[in-house]
């Protein structure tokens, strides 16, 4: 078949919604927010001023609950912070802001596999996109980083950490050699940290502690909170910066849903910012995590080392060069919806993205196909 246009992720997402199957394809998360919180937002809900406009910087109760989380990190005062519809929308507000005081040409560079939403942000504006690999134990050579810094004139910087589809976290010595870069050649660095929360091993590093005027850090309550539909994320920047991408905001977003803000700024303030529920989630998702890449690595999957986050990147077995065609006869033959890798970069076809943020009986069934496929499809040899 013809390979469909946009987002591999909506398409192998929407065949499931319209035929059945397991989706480890769109990266939704299988828990239920937690309980408190839903009972907050039924109280909330009764209430008349809830259900209009919020303050366009944000509700003002969570603002000081992002305030207070972070204070012990960096002096971080409400002048920094602005309220978004999802991080999505906060990526897209700086980059907007940022195509606004740039001056072309330059570039915008990611790391290979790339989350889809930066080049083709970049693509909107008509900013050329820059991929780069990590080496082979996902660490960075910075070396060649500069050169092509230098000869790309490469002035936005994407890092997520623990990022999607791999899951690497970017350690201290990582971020400090950044933003010595950045410094060096004028570049301004948006980190993404949605993922900060869910870590397997140790917490991921925080670059708010160093100051970095250049650095623009997003961030939402969707992935900490499996509230991924309510669209509520903020943007932490420099006070100069943030003047001017309030601005822009109130004539493009204008505010974030009143309601689910309340509601949030209710539950973080009476659980402990989240520590009630987010320790759970983090280990569902660690022991999703290994219990996924053992069944993989059985039927001849080559796993990808991963620092957290809802996803599992692996290369297909060596029979198979195609992840969209095996991706697409896995769903035509069994109902299991992955992620073929060229979603993410045009040099990794031959993997696939797995969501592995679900209940585990999920992935047992998902797991039990894939040995049924490849059963099938090795009638030479029993897959156990």
């Amino acid at each position: 078949m013809t390979k469909p246009e946009g987002s591999l992720i909506s398409y192998f997402s929407d065949r499931v919604k319209a035929e059945g199957g397991i989706n480890l394809a769109q990266g939704t998360p299988g828990f239920a927010p937690p309980g408190e919180l839903l009972r907050i937002l039924e109280l909330e809900a009764i209430k008349q001023k809830a259900h209009q406009y919020a303050p366009g910087i944000g509700n003002f109760e969570l603002l000081e609950q992002i305030r207070l989380h972070f204070k012990t990190r960096c002096a971080l005062e409400k002048d920094n912070l602005l309220i978004v519809q999802g991080a999505t929308e906060g990526i897209f507000l700086t980059f907007f802001y940022l195509t606004t005081i740039l001056q072309h040409p330059y570039s915008a560079l990611s790391f290979d596999p790339v989350y889809e939403s930066y080049p083709r942000l970049a693509g909107m504006f008509g900013v050329p996109f820059v991929f780069t690999d990590f080496d082979r134990r996902q660490g960075v050579d910075f070396s060649k980083l500069e050169t092509i810094i230098k000869e790309k004139n490469v002035k936005i910087v994407f890092i997520a950490s623990p990022g999607n589809p791999l899951g690497k976290a970017w350690n201290y010595d990582e971020m400090q050699e950044m933003v010595r870069l950045s410094r060096e050649y004028g570049f301004y660095i948006l980190f993404d940290a949605v993922y900060k929360d869910l870590y397997f091993d140790s917490e991921p590093f925080n670059p708010l502690c160093l100051q970095e005027p250049k650095l623009f850090y997003i961030d939402s309550f969707s992935k900490m909170l499996s509230i991924t539909g309510w669209r509520i994320g903020y943007i932490i920047a420099e006070r100069g910066h943030m003047g001017k991408i309030r601005a822009m905001h109130d004539y493009t977003g204008l505010c974030a849903p009143s309601l689910l803000q309340t509601a949030i700024a209710r539950y973080l303030a009476d659980n402990d910012y989240g520590q009630t529920y987010i320790p759970g989630i983090r280990n569902r998702c660690k022991q999703s995590f290994f219990f996924m890449k053992s069944e993989l690595e059985k039927v001849g999957f080559t796993v990808m080392k991963s620092d957290g986050g809802y996803f599992l990147w692996a290369a297909l077995p060596g029979e198979w060069d195609d992840a969209f065609q095996f991706s697409l006869s896995l769903f035509d033959k069994l109902k299991l919806a992955v992620v073929p890798g060229e979603n993410f970069s045009l040099s990794k076809k031959n993997f696939i993205r797995i969501n592995i943020a679900v209940e585990l009986t999920l992935l047992q069934e998902a797991a039990s196909r894939l040995k049924e496929f490849f059963a099938a499809a090795r009638p030479e040899e029993s897959v156990k």
